[in-house]
């Protein structure tokens, strides 16, 4: 089944995963995290990756149709 997404919702879903993947992290490195959850939580952090790489690869197929969009890195950078 394919769906179609604006490269707005696609520029929304890779902010949105930069940081979620930023969250997660700090949250692995925080004493705050119990030994028995890390395998679990580094699961979550290994799909979040995922699905941002996933993302990136369909925004760069956008942007080589549609030249006007942002570069990737000035997407990344503005959401810092």
């Amino acid at each position: 089944m394919a769906i179609n997404l604006s490269s707005n919702a696609v520029i929304y879903a890779i902010i949105s995963l930069n940081s979620e993947i930023e969250l997660q992290k700090q949250y692995l490195e925080s004493p705050d995290l119990p030994a028995e959850d890390k395998e679990a939580e580094e699961e979550m952090l290994s799909d979040l990756e995922q699905a941002f790489m996933e993302f990136i690869d369909l925004y760069k197929q956008y942007r080589s149709k549609e030249k006007t969009l942002p570069a990737l890195e000035e997407i990344l950078y503005q959401a810092l």
